[in-house]
């Protein structure tokens, strides 16, 4: 009689759907819910910049299409104008909340996104869960990068690499993230940078059952080098404001230390600088060799997949600061020669994308040191050894890192000061606004915003 091959029963394999599906969405909710609560109540109903700068002027001069994919300072924003679009259809008054509303669950579809394709370089879920939540949980991501048009792409960008390493189990899901990749790329230039992880979607050539990787592989390839090239043209032909900067490369890395490494543990930048010009560099120096080490580890250690990935996240890290400090003068500064005046430079937006980016590689790094095993022997197939000190070193390690991110994250949670902590709230700006209009649909009045204002045609306030 033919042995009988034992089938999963009927029973386990719907809650093992239904954990698939709720894990993300509760991934994704408890998101939007940290990301909106540490923002605080004024900054959250206040507008910030191209919000209620270039991004509603052309919204109500190009119209809700034509606005889309207008580029703005070299590169397109596909994603932060849709989300324009949708305040700019709600009550007037609602607009900021919308917003920021609006951003949070943006955030909260990255991180749900992360969460699933993110399980073959990070199979333990509670890994997994740390890495998704990166977005919410950043000590800098409030103050001023959270809750707004203007700064989203920077967690898009943190979503980029996912999408382009992803090994889609089937074409429906090879097309979703495909859409994903789309929105990612048309909204944030630098995500170019992190293309060749696609070679990750296509090799091997085939899956352990036989299959071709390519039909799967090919959508998202596509979609992401079409969306690549749309954002290079535009950066080639549209004009860009901001002045360019050229840091010296020690300027460069005292910055990055300084910002991003030390923002990913606490949202007071200003402290390392003060430590660094009281008592110099080792006690800034010595934390980040220790996490250079942790992260050379898991590259010399993890599979193929785990360890491009951590060294695309690392270096993406560095490249996002250099980047940003290459682009705009402004930001450049003697970092590497600090002194008190130094303290005065707040967190820059650019720090939190990178940091972004640094943690993500640390908790990928430490997963795959907890998880280290030796190879399966070919010929036994026996699973490798969790043993030794080599081992138990790096899981310890692994945790300690995870243990630091949660208590950032805990000690950085509670609503703090952030570029919008002053107002002026949206709604209380609306009555005044009214009334500058006199009656007249045909005017145009300012309504304060933070950083700049905002034009509001008066046909629009009066409708309301």
């Amino acid at each position: 009689m033919d042995e009988q091959i034992p089938r999963p029963r009927p029973a386990i394999a719907v809650v093992r759907a239904l954990v698939g599906v709720l894990g993300p969405v509760l991934v994704g909710a408890g998101v939007v819910a940290l990301t909106w609560w540490r923002l605080g109540p004024i900054t959250r109903t206040t507008v910030w910049a191209e919000d209620g700068g270039i991004f509603l002027r052309e919204r109500v001069a190009l119209g809700p299409v034509d606005s889309l994919l207008h580029p703005y300072a070299g590169y397109l924003h596909l994603v932060p104008r849709l989300l324009v679009d949708l305040g700019w259809a709600m009550p007037i008054e609602d607009y900021a909340r919308v917003l920021s509303l609006g951003a949070c669950t943006v955030v909260g579809v990255v991180a749900a996104a992360v969460f699933v394709l993110a399980r073959d370089v990070v199979p333990s879920w509670p890994f997994r869960l740390v890495l998704a939540a990166v977005p919410a949980i950043l000590p800098l991501a409030p103050y001023e990068i959270a809750g707004n048009a203007a700064n989203l792409h920077w967690f898009l960008l943190f979503a980029a690499p996912w999408c382009f390493a992803y090994r889609a189990r089937t074409l429906w899901g090879s097309a979703a993230v495909a859409v994903l990749a789309g929105f990612v790329v048309l909204s944030e230039l630098q995500t170019v940078f992190f293309l060749p992880l696609l070679l990750l979607a296509w090799f091997p050539l085939r899956d352990a059952s036989g299959a071709r990787a390519w039909p799967r592989a090919l959508p998202v390839t596509v979609v992401a080098l079409l969306g690549a090239v749309a954002q290079v043209t535009t950066a080639l032909t549209d004009h860009r404001e901001s002045r360019p900067g050229s840091p010296a490369f020690a300027d460069v890395v005292a910055g990055w230390v300084l910002q991003p490494f030390s923002g990913a543990w606490d949202a007071d930048v200003r402290a390392a600088v003060r430590f660094v010009v009281a008592h110099g560099w080792a006690g800034v120096l010595v934390p980040l060799a220790l996490l250079v080490l942790v992260v050379v580890a898991a590259v010399l250690v993890g599979r193929w997949r785990a360890r491009w990935t951590v060294v695309a996240l690392a270096l993406g890290s560095g490249g996002v600061w250099w980047a940003a400090l290459l682009a705009n003068g402004g930001a450049t500064l003697d970092w590497s020669h600090p002194v008190a005046a130094l303290e005065a430079v707040p967190p820059l937006r650019y720090a939190a994308a990178s940091g972004l980016l640094l943690v993500a590689a640390a908790v990928v790094s430490a997963s795959v040191l907890v998880g280290w095993r030796t190879p399966v022997a070919p010929a036994t197939g026996q699973r490798g050894r969790t043993g030794g000190a080599a081992r138990l070193v790096g899981a310890v390690a692994g945790w300690c890192v995870v243990a630091l991110v949660v208590a950032a994250a805990v000690g950085n949670a509670a609503p703090g000061d952030t570029r919008r902590s002053g107002g002026p709230v949206w709604a209380g700006e609306i009555p005044a606004a009214v009334t500058a209009c006199d009656g007249d649909p045909a005017k145009v009045v300012p309504v304060r915003t933070a950083l700049w204002a905002a034009d509001v045609p008066c046909s629009r306030l009066l409708s309301n």
